[in-house]
């Protein structure tokens, strides 16, 4: 059991009349459906200066699309994970965090009981948030890759369990205001801007397909490029609902802007680098050309799974889930036909810190 004083610590009562100190730490937790992630940081200027961070498989989704429900064998891996958590929040003494859960607990019929489990064993309350909320601070998160020259801007995020595109036009916004434009979007997507430029979001969609379920979806399928082929079009289907589709032809056109964050993006970008080991930042930012994102997809696809699971740039933890990715991203790229793609080592933790830190006033002006 928790110390009671740790759960005081861990989750503070804000007075209305506290004043945030720039040299708090804050934290930012993201339980997905395949990952439990965290960052602990402070800010630094007009930038996040990261003191701590965490990233651990627990496949918490694993079994859901076929049971509706959290396995008692996902839920311990979960809780062991934050555990480690709960040591390092305490152990930096954070005190301003936020701690979220994503589409597997949206979608489990016993998300409730497995939130009170979380509370009991480590002291930790998790939030589940809307999609909106999540495609909202995706895109946040990626605001610094935002070129000056973008008038119409494509954001995907491809999770464990769902994906979140968002179309934003930029149009209107002075080419030295974009960037920060989309970090005002903080506030919401229909928030009314009164001083400053608007972005305008033409639409934004959450499909609850990530890379997880829809490998699972496929599993029975035996032949590898077949069941590839099939997840690419079965997403691709997905995102009839989504109203810049219609028109994706006119769209791809100067000005147009596409940055994907999610481990699928990173790991395509990491095997056309060719790294023997990971580098965030030479990964973070690159532009991929659509012909050299097809070329590591199709060099996935003549390994087979024997030879992706012992590449060492796709790692063990990712070698089941890189080819449901790849296939959504290709779905991605044979909707928009783009010539580039800006891979964003970036996502749901940092949009939440950027959120956190923009909102208590201790940022300069945005990420920038």
């Amino acid at each position: 059991m928790p110390d009671p004083a740790v759960e005081r610590r861990l989750a503070p009562e804000l007075r209305p009349d506290s004043r945030p100190d720039p040299a708090d730490l804050y934290a930012a937790l993201d339980l997905g459906t395949n990952s439990c992630r965290m960052l602990i940081a402070q800010p630094k200027g007009n930038q996040l200066h990261v003191v701590d961070s965490f990233s651990k498989s627990v496949q918490l989704g694993q079994g859901l699309e076929a049971s509706g429900r959290m396995s008692r064998a996902s839920m311990a891996r979960a809780v062991g994970a934050l555990k480690i958590c709960q040591r390092k929040l305490e152990k930096h003494r954070v005190s301003r965090m936020r701690l979220v859960a994503t589409e597997a607990c949206r979608r489990a019929s016993n998300a409730g009981e497995f939130i009170s489990v979380v509370k009991r064993e480590t002291g930790l309350a998790l939030e589940i948030i809307k999609p909106e909320e999540e495609a909202r601070l995706a895109v946040v998160s990626c605001a610094p890759l935002v070129s000056m020259k973008t008038e119409q801007l494509l954001v995907v995020d491809i999770g464990g369990g769902s994906t979140e595109l968002v179309w934003i036009d930029l149009s209107r916004v002075p080419p030295v205001e974009r960037p920060r434009a989309i970090m005002r979007l903080h506030q919401g997507f229909d928030h009314e801007e009164t001083v400053f430029p608007r972005a305008k979001v033409v639409d934004w969609i959450s499909i609850p397909l990530g890379v997880a379920t829809l490998k699972d979806m496929y599993a029975d399928v035996a032949d590898d490029g077949a069941r590839f082929a099939l997840m690419s079009w079965y997403f691709e289907e997905q995102l009839a609902g989504f109203s810049p589709y219609e028109d994706a032809a006119d769209q791809a056109r100067e000005g147009f802007q596409i940055i994907g964050t999610s481990g699928t993006v990173t790991t395509v970008a990491a095997s056309h680098l060719g790294l023997k080991r990971y580098d965030r930042n030479k990964v973070d930012g690159l532009r991929m050309t659509s012909d050299q994102i097809d070329r590591v997809i199709q060099d996935y696809l003549v390994l087979g799974p024997e030879g992706r699971r012992k590449d060492p740039r796709i790692g063990r933890d990712r070698q089941t889930l890189i080819m449901s990715g790849a296939a959504i991203l290709q779905a991605l790229l044979r909707a928009w036909p783009t010539d580039r793609l800006s891979v964003a080592d970036r996502g749901l933790r940092e949009g939440l810190l950027y959120a956190q830190m923009s909102a208590d006033g201790v940022l300069e002006d945005g990420p920038f």
